[in-house]
């Protein structure tokens, strides 16, 4: 009976407001004191009745005011509606509904929470509060709401594949695939069912099953733009590019302005050597924008990337003449005359990118990089300083920064600049690593060490703070075991690099093992054939096997590619002719 009350008194109260409107949408929504004189308080107590009026009058303005697109005005007025009713499940939930549109999404789980509690078992409740909890960011309590849904009714196959992308979003794969099981099991032509699970596998990098899952979608659905792109990804993941392409094809037939796989095609046919098809794919681009065009911007790219590089700047130069804002043409544009040896002109492009445009930081490290290649140091430190002061957060910034202090030798400055960069991110490998370096420049090898394990700490396996430490110890003849199982982990990680083969070479020479030593040593100075160390202890296990004109011959390798300390590798030659002397 309640409830057909407060359908009367909706009906009363829009019938009463379209007399005060005299039939016309064009005048705005009743003022209080319209509604007033429309509707008198009671002059003593209020009744039921009298507040579900009001309730049901301040319902009536805050609609018309929706429809007139005013909506705070109209959370006004519904806030007032609710508070003379505040038991009613229809207010409750249009409140919700309105702050969920106002993007308000605290107050409207106030709302649709008191919804839900009224009416604990009803579905519509529960889904809305669930919707609100996941825009709100609460997964978890979304994801509970609708878990409670399946449980009243589990032939909710809308909100099954709901909590599906809510499970997939928050790494519950095989949570998900449970799901999407049962939802094909109970509609086996569902196709987004199929579409996830290739989604779901791809992310758990079961290729095989991702492929079978997507196939079986585009048997039901052969069109299915999603499926398609996803499926030439998992190709050119697994290098199966004459797949990949064949699929992106098939994407293009049905959907020809996909620039995105157009340009992936391109790449692909250049990887592939069949160049005049991706031509084919770069007429089409050229087809649908004019020179200058900034859907020409990819073409610029492609060009670039493939190292055409004046059909590249001819495409870009063009677009930021057109449209001088778009840093992103820009910043490719002076990456192009980087590229091409033209400094003066890379600097002019990247000076022009400003701050606040998410390419300025970057253009500001391509600016140092192109100084320091000048040899202009300190405008390179002096430009990366005032960056610094525009860009606090850029951790790359710091690297670089402190870099230049390095081959400077201003070891305290470029430690200090490093520590200021922890500061923003203290995990940064590449910063820990930088400075672990200079420190042991600075002769601080216990500081140095301690940095290099706290990178082992971030990550367990990165190989050159593996090197560095095995290194060290192996320098020092200590701790030998623990550096030679640390070497071959990092040789696991990088088994082609001549630096950490030349760690585990000097390990075995400071356990005198030179036979082992010598082994590893050879492989070292052919991995890289330009490193004055490496001759160096090529030299020194030369001369522990005796083998003294190999061992001289090394050591004027060493000097001849500027060893740092060219007197202790004379001393080392003079101590070896003595040794053939005295033979």
């Amino acid at each position: 009976m309640k409830y057909f009350i407060k359908l009367i008194l909706i009906v009363v109260s829009l019938l009463g407001l379209g007399m005060v409107l005299s039939c016309s949408w064009l005048r705005p929504a009743p003022s209080d004191a319209e509604l007033q004189s429309i509707y008198p308080a009671a002059e003593n107590h209020e009744t039921e009745e009298d507040r579900l009026q009001k309730a049901y009058s301040h319902y009536a303005v805050a609609i018309l005011h929706q429809m007139n697109g005013n909506y705070e005005q109209a959370k006004v007025y519904l806030i007032r509606a609710v508070e003379n009713d505040p038991d009613s499940v229809y207010l409750n939930s249009k409140m919700a509904l309105l702050l969920k549109k106002l993007k308000d999404y605290e107050g409207a789980l106030t709302y649709a929470r008191k919804c839900r509690d009224l009416e604990p078992d009803k579905l519509s409740h529960l889904a809305l509060l669930a919707e609100v909890y996941s825009l709100a960011g609460d997964d978890a309590s979304a994801r509970e709401q609708y878990e409670k849904i399946l449980e009243i009714d589990p032939k909710q196959q809308r909100i099954r594949l709901v909590l599906t992308t809510i499970l997939i979003k928050t790494g519950k794969f095989k949570e998900a695939k449970a799901q999407l099981n049962r939802l094909i099991r109970e509609d086996p032509d569902m196709v987004i069912s199929h579409y996830y699970m290739g989604r779901i596998n791809l992310e758990m990098e079961d290729y095989e099953a991702a492929e079978r899952a997507y196939q079986e979608a585009l048997k039901l659905n052969p069109q299915m733009e999603p499926a398609l792109f996803d499926l030439g990804s998992l190709y050119q993941m697994r290098k199966m590019l004459d797949n990949a392409a064949q699929t992106y094809e098939r994407l293009l037939s049905h959907y020809p302005s996909n620039v995105i796989v157009r340009e992936r095609l391109i790449n692909l046919y250049f990887q592939l050597g069949v160049e005049e098809k991706a031509e084919v794919h770069m007429e089409a681009i050229r087809k649908k924008a004019k020179p200058g065009d900034p859907g020409r911007q990819a073409l610029g790219l492609i060009y670039l990337r493939h190292g055409r590089l004046d059909e590249s700047i001819e495409e870009l130069d063009l677009i930021v003449a057109a449209w001088p804002d778009d840093d992103k043409s820009r910043y490719y544009l002076a990456a192009a005359y980087e590229e091409k040896g033209n400094a003066e002109k890379a600097l002019y492009h990247f000076g022009l990118i400003k701050a606040g445009s998410e390419y300025f930081s970057k253009a500001r490290i391509h600016m140092a990089y192109i100084l320091d290649s000048q040899e202009k140091y300190d405008e390179s430190i002096e430009l990366l300083k005032k960056t610094i002061e525009v860009e606090k957060d850029q951790a790359e910034l710091y690297l670089m920064l402190a870099t230049e202090l390095e081959n400077k030798k201003a070891y305290e400055e470029a430690v200090q600049v490093i520590r200021d960069g922890l500061r923003v991110d203290e995990k940064d490998v590449d910063l820990l690593f930088r400075l672990g370096v200079i420190l042991d420049k600075m002769g601080d090898k216990q500081e140095s060490l301690q940095e290099m394990k706290k990178i082992l700490d971030v990550n367990p396996e990165h190989a050159d703070a593996l090197n560095y430490i095995g290194y060290t110890y192996a320098d020092q003849g200590v701790n030998l075991d623990e550096a030679r199982e640390m070497i071959e982990r990092a040789l696991k990680i990088k088994p082609d690099s001549g630096y950490i083969v030349d760690s585990l070479g000097w390990i075995y020479y400071q356990k005198g093992q030179y036979d082992v030593a010598l082994k590893h040593l050879k492989k070292a100075a052919a991995l890289v054939s330009n490193d004055p160390t490496i001759a160096e202890h090529l030299g020194d296990v030369y001369t522990k096997l005796k083998r003294s004109e190999e061992a001289i011959e090394m050591y004027q390798k060493a000097l001849t590619l500027e060893h740092p300390d060219p007197e202790k590798i004379k001393g080392r030659i003079e101590d070896v002719r003595k040794q053939l002397g005295e033979d």
